[in-house]
């Protein structure tokens, strides 16, 4: 493909999954002879297993105490992770990029005070009139910064605070499709001229028992033991595994990046969601035409990596749908190895690829029994995110000659 000064191109990753920290350890994932059992947590959150936050030194990219502290996990995260993204793009000591940078971020509400919840649960139990009781707990147990803490936007802030970043802000709420919507945004801006640089991303917090409870309405959280994404059966629950991510990128015009001698790691060729009915063949016919307007069906030595969230029927139908429309391609499933992480999911779709095509990685199999063996370096890759409810994406990119 041409190259074009409005080209998108990334050039800042920003990864924590159980992992661990920064490009390193995913480039080791990427690049293994062969893909081990991740760091799985089971005992916690029984009868839920979850991939757990690695060990963090927050104080590497939030120095001060005071804004550590005035944080939650679900922000420290993404403020780290976007830090991550600024370092390793070379920028996050150029005051001049951050102030004009602009920024989109994809988040989920914020975390509850679990401990008022169970007291208020606990509580209601004993009492008849319980909307005085919640009213009462309201004013005497929260935290009036609680509240403030809740609100999704707040991510953004703190990066504008810590990181200087303070160009245009955005934020999309709707689990995997806001991280979807989110790149999409940033994608189109540069494209058309109205941004030249971009950080987007998001984080997610596994270790929440909200969370659970949230899915558990579905019946859509594994139980158990952790297994491979493809191979999960409907005895051990519904076939998620949450895992705790954070994933921010750094996204510029060619121009804008070449002119200040960036690296790039790959471009961006395309990017397109949608939802709709699932319903009758609907998936089906959507992750076609989504398959149709990215393209990537004629590239040699193409990679897909899907986001399948390992719920049960989508995942399957998604697996069979993109057997479908990239018939030569090698599929790996990354969720399997990183859990799913719903907003952060795209954008880390996304980093992974960029650090596969950039190192030209070999992957191993992530599924050795669902995934067939990559022999040769990919030269452009398909990453999916399909939502465990609604909601679909996909993007193509290509590696730098």
């Amino acid at each position: 493909m041409q190259k074009t000064p409005k080209d998108v191109v990334i050039t800042g990753i920003g990864i924590v999954t159980c992992h661990g920290t920064g490009k390193e350890p995913h480039m080791a994932l990427l690049t293994a002879r062969s893909a081990s059992q991740p760091p799985t947590e089971t005992e916690k959150f029984a009868p839920y297993p979850l991939h757990p936050m690695p060990e963090i030194d927050w104080s590497s990219q939030i120095p001060k105490r005071g804004d550590q502290r005035q944080m939650e996990n679900w922000q420290r995260l993404g403020v780290y992770a976007a830090g991550l993204a600024l370092d390793d793009a070379g920028l996050k000591d150029n005051a001049d990029a951050c102030a004009s940078m602009d920024m989109i971020v994809a988040a989920g509400g914020g975390e509850r005070d679990i401990n008022v919840d169970t007291l208020i649960v606990n509580e209601g139990l004993k009492h008849n009139d319980r909307a005085r009781l919640v009213n009462e707990k309201l004013t005497t147990e929260l935290r009036p910064t609680l509240f403030l803490a809740q609100l999704s936007n707040l991510m953004a802030g703190n990066i504008s605070i810590v990181h200087k970043v303070t160009g245009s802000s955005r934020t999309f709420m709707g689990e995997e499709a806001a991280g979807i919507s989110a790149v999409e945004t940033a994608f189109a801006r540069i494209r058309a001229g109205q941004s030249s640089h971009s950080l987007v991303g998001g984080a997610f917090i596994a270790e929440r028992d909200d969370i659970f409870l949230l899915v558990e309405g579905i019946q859509a959280h594994a139980t158990g033991s952790w297994a491979p994404l493809w191979q999960r059966q409907p005895e051990a629950g519904g076939g998620m595994i949450f895992g705790t991510v954070g994933a921010f990128l750094v996204l510029e015009s060619r121009e804008y990046a070449e002119a200040r001698g960036a690296h790039i790691y790959a471009t961006v060729d395309a990017i397109e969601g949608d939802r709709g009915s699932r319903e009758s063949g609907a998936f089906e016919q959507r992750l076609a035409r989504l398959a149709d307007s990215v393209g990537g069906k004629d590239d040699k030595d193409l990679l897909v990596l899907s986001g399948a969230s390992g719920l049960h029927d989508i995942t399957a139908r998604e697996k069979t749908a993109l057997i479908q429309a990239y018939p030569g391609a090698v599929l790996r499933g990354f969720g399997g190895l990183t859990g799913h992480s719903l907003e952060a999911q795209f954008p880390l779709g996304l980093a992974l690829a960029a650090l596969a095509l950039d190192v030209k990685a070999i992957l191993p199999t992530f599924d050795p029994e669902c995934e067939t063996e990559m022999t040769s370096p990919a030269a452009a890759a398909v990453v999916t995110t399909v939502g465990y409810v609604r909601g679909e994406g996909m993007a193509h990119l290509s590696a730098e000659a």
